[in-house]
């Protein structure tokens, strides 16, 4: 288990700009405003989480955004790992955290596993891709 820095692996300039825009979407999450973070995303925007898919930016934001930006905004969350590249307009971004806290009521102690598929546009990295997957810590 790492307790300190998290472990980020040299990446490109562009690789360490979209991170950036991975990180901007999970400060959006964590001060409740699902609205911010899906502005970070494509319209197109294929989201994969614990098996159900999400196919565009206004299902996401119709749907998990709000519970996704509630849950962000109870329980912090803690980079563990990151590693990234770009090529490119193309960018992706791979991360590893530890989320602990509670959520009503409920004890959370997770490792979360996430990938993020980045292009860069005219207004700056959007998010076209995210898969999450998380397990109980052991």
């Amino acid at each position: 288990q790492n307790t300190g820095a998290p472990i980020v692996a040299a990446m490109s300039s562009d690789a360490q700009e979209a991170a950036k825009a991975v990180d901007a979407f999970h400060a959006a999450l964590g001060k409740g405003d699902g609205a911010a973070a899906a502005a970070l995303l494509a319209d197109e925007a294929l989201i994969y989480e614990g098996g159900h898919a999400e196919r565009s930016k206004a299902e996401y934001a119709s749907h998990h955004a709000g519970a996704d930006a509630a849950y962000a905004a109870a329980v912090p969350s803690r980079l563990t790992q990151r590693s990234g590249v770009a090529d490119g307009g193309l960018a992706w971004i791979a991360s590893e955290s530890r989320t602990t806290g509670k959520y009503k009521d409920k004890p959370i102690d997770r490792v979360t596993t996430e990938t993020m598929v980045l292009r860069k546009t005219a207004d700056g990295w959007r998010i076209v891709h995210i898969h999450w997957s998380s397990r109980a810590a052991a």
